[in-house]
């Protein structure tokens, strides 16, 4: 950061400081909003969810060989394949948009091309195969369908545009690639790897596993099992760490868990911080800015009422499933099918939070254009589901 930026941020954080209305109620009540959130966030999600994430980060950076990425999401790979694996991922990952973030960026530096990358960064959060159950359930087979349907295509043409637009620099990357060393074998059959993986990936699913809405079926009988399998994958994972993984390797793996968490905590942190502020908790109607202005904006289908829903949608912070609730009250109160179809489009794979850790990874200019790519597409395809189902 340059001099002028750090006195410019200096003077913002001053004057907003100097000027706040600490008085308001509706201020006060923002203030308390940000921790309350911030503290749900910690609760609900850091341990369960961004640890494990963390964890395979880490696996993913120290024990997948980089050929092997190059090979299967590089520039050069099978387009059809790669595209095929990364806009399906979050079928296997019930994931939200800020525990993806870990395994994004580990792929990313590993090699993998951006295309793909973005294509597994949307998919993860976005195509969750109980969030979208629940979609047809409580909100419509319309809308179930239509999320379904739009949260695969917008994970492979997302992909492809961020390829297309970035090639020269994708192609830089590949290049250089081709002159780092290849990767010291680990002494372990492919195999084993890929039952140490195949360990940890449960590990998060059931660990983050949340509770279902009805006290029966198979998804409850999971749930109601997830501390015993968890408990029982630790102990599976504490033997391959003991019998297949040299000191070295346990340190290293350690090590890289350690750097993703502390670039990526502190971000989302921040962010969870500002986005409880703007709009409060799911549910609630604290935050700065009102729910009664958000749901009177974004009745009927016209242009400004998809685009409002994709960009709030974009900057509010759902938690896995807490979008199906949230837009049924939003239903309820006036909204337009075609923006709760944007919003359910945009808002699950993005967050303020997430943003913040995008453009760590990828730097701020093609956060910018994904974030714009998702919203802009959101209101298309919300344009195109309203003027249908009317």
């Amino acid at each position: 950061m340059k001099e002028w930026q750090k006195f410019a941020l200096i003077v913002t954080v001053f004057t907003a400081v100097y000027l706040m209305p600490l008085d308001h109620p509706r201020v006060q009540g923002a203030i308390l909003e940000a921790f309350f959130m911030l503290q749900d966030y910690a609760r609900e999600h850091v341990l369960l969810c961004l640890v494990p994430a963390f964890f395979i980060a880490g696996a993913i950076a120290n024990f997948i060989s980089q050929a092997a990425v190059l090979r299967y999401f590089g520039g050069g790979a099978n387009q059809w394949l790669a595209y095929s694996v990364a806009s399906v991922s979050g079928a296997i990952l019930a994931v939200c948009s800020c525990t993806v973030l870990p395994l994004f960026a580990g792929i990313y530096r590993r090699g993998a091309g951006i295309g793909p990358a973005i294509a597994f960064l949307y998919s993860g959060p976005a195509i969750n195969v109980l969030a979208i159950v629940l979609t047809a359930r409580v909100l419509g087979w319309q809308l179930g369908l239509a999320r379904a349907v739009g949260a695969v295509v917008f994970a492979v043409v997302i992909g492809l545009i961020m390829a297309t637009l970035y090639r020269r620099e994708e192609a830089q990357r590949a290049k250089a690639a081709l002159n780092v060393p290849a990767d010291e074998a680990g002494g372990r059959s492919p195999g084993q790897d890929l039952l140490y993986f195949s360990t940890l990936v449960l590990i998060l699913v059931f660990a983050a596993w949340g509770r279902p809405s009805e006290p029966a079926g198979l998804w409850h009988a999971v749930y109601s099992l997830k501390g015993y399998l968890t408990g029982l994958l630790l102990v599976a994972l504490a033997i391959m760490l003991v019998r297949w993984f040299k000191p070295a390797e346990r340190a290293s793996w350690l090590g890289a868990t350690w750097d993703f968490a502390k670039q990526i905590l502190p971000l989302l942190f921040a962010g969870v911080l500002v986005a409880g502020a703007l709009m409060g908790r799911p549910g609630t109607d604290a935050g700065l800015v009102p729910a009664r202005y958000v749901t009177a904006l974004v009745g009927g289908n016209s242009v400004g009422a998809n685009l409002l829903a994709s960009a709030l949608g974009s900057l509010m912070y759902f938690a896995t499933l807490t979008e199906v609730p949230i837009l049924q009250g939003l239903l309820g109160s006036g909204m337009g099918q075609g923006p709760a179809l944007a919003l359910l489009l945009a808002g699950p794979a993005l967050s303020l939070p997430n943003m913040l850790v995008i453009g760590s990874v990828l730097g701020t200019r093609k956060t910018a254009v994904y974030v714009g790519l998702v919203v802009i597409m959101a209101t298309i395809s919300g344009l195109f589901f309203g003027n249908l189902v009317q």
